[in-house]
């Protein structure tokens, strides 16, 4: 018997993965796991359960037009008491997890050591009691060890890993900060709460651009492994904009899993006067309407509020809409601000 991993995505951001086998639908294999997905009649006659595949290979076994279009069937809705998964698959849930009476899993985890990788980052890496499953471009909470404090951070590690990676922002006086850069050592126990976030990896169907600001690079580090590890058919092309020379960190990683997939392009950007570099100034200065292809690709984008903003704006005065733009903000408490 083959099992699938389903990844079910709900409103308020939280994500979990279940098990589901190749005979078994998805709100029996959720039930299962004590998920209580939205449901009433359990016969594709009501359409309560009915829900957005995002990625993935499915049957139908049987819906009602009362409950579902023919329509939204060909859109990638489907009715989770009837969806039968014949491959791994993504499932955005129009509910809160707290109503699904579930939450985001605590694993306990273990530090295993703490790189400076410049002044203004760290990179952290902890050995998980198990792997988290989770959809490139999400992220944890994570306790900072001797406080009662969490942080917010995306893995910048592949999915399903047992050891995960974090790309962290060096803030002076921050309470993570302060442990990373004072405290740490190995074997320091912490918890990793999640995965959260609706900032991931959707299906790559079209161009894409991915924009990342400083250690907003650090969802697309896990992007990228998931892209090394699958392929994509459609070019991908990655601005890494920082301040300073010394703030592109694990350049030689990103390049390796570029040249590794033969299909991305790395574009690195530096805003400092006193640098020399080959493209200076904000991402904004180097993304044109050719690039982003009149608007037929997907941007991604990571990095400070001012840089999401300042993108927002460049697409009115390009008059370039992207087919899809996901975006997420951080600030400088350490903590996710907001994804879309």
């Amino acid at each position: 018997m083959t099992t699938y991993n389903v990844a079910l995505n709900f409103e308020d951001g939280v994500t979990r993965v279940i098990q589901c086998d190749d005979d078994e639908k998805v709100t029996d294999a959720a039930f299962r796991q004590k998920i209580n997905l939205p449901m009433d009649c359990r016969d594709g006659v009501c359409g309560t359960c009915k829900c957005f595949v995002e990625k993935g290979e499915y049957e139908l076994e049987f819906y009602m037009d009362e409950s579902m279009s023919d329509e939204e069937a060909e859109q990638g809705y489907a009715l989770t008491c009837q969806m039968i998964p014949e491959s791994d698959c993504v499932v955005r849930v129009p509910a809160s997890s707290a109503i699904c009476k579930t939450a985001p899993e605590a694993v306990e985890a273990e530090v295993q050591g703490v790189d400076k990788l410049s002044e203004t980052s760290f990179g952290l890496r902890v050995k998980l009691a198990k792997p988290i499953n989770f959809l490139p471009g999400q992220y944890v909470n994570l306790t900072v060890p001797g406080t009662d404090k969490h942080r917010s951070y995306s893995f910048s590690s592949a999915p399903g890993a047992q050891e995960a990676t974090f790309l962290i922002r060096n803030l002076p006086g921050g309470v993570m900060s302060t442990y990373l850069g004072e405290q740490a050592k190995p074997g320091d126990a912490l918890t990793a709460t999640g995965p959260m976030g609706a900032f991931y990896l959707r299906p790559i169907e079209r161009t894409q651009v991915w924009l990342a600001g400083g250690t907003g690079l650090a969802p697309f580090l896990s992007m990228l492994e998931q892209v090394a590890e699958q392929g994509a058919e459609h070019p991908i092309t990655l601005y890494y904009a920082v301040t300073r020379a010394a703030d592109l960190v694990e350049l030689d990683r990103v390049n390796a899993l570029a040249e590794e997939n033969g299909n991305v392009t790395v574009i690195t950007i530096l805003a400092a006067e006193e640098d020399a570099h080959e493209r200076k100034g904000f991402v904004t200065d180097h993304l044109g309407g050719d690039d982003l292809h009149d608007g037929d690709c997907d941007v991604y984008l990571c990095g400070p509020p001012p840089m999401v903003d300042a993108v927002r704006a460049h697409f009115g005065k390009l008059g370039v809409e992207p087919a899809n733009f996901y975006y997420e903000k951080f600030n400088p408490t350490e903590e996710k601000a907001e994804a879309a």
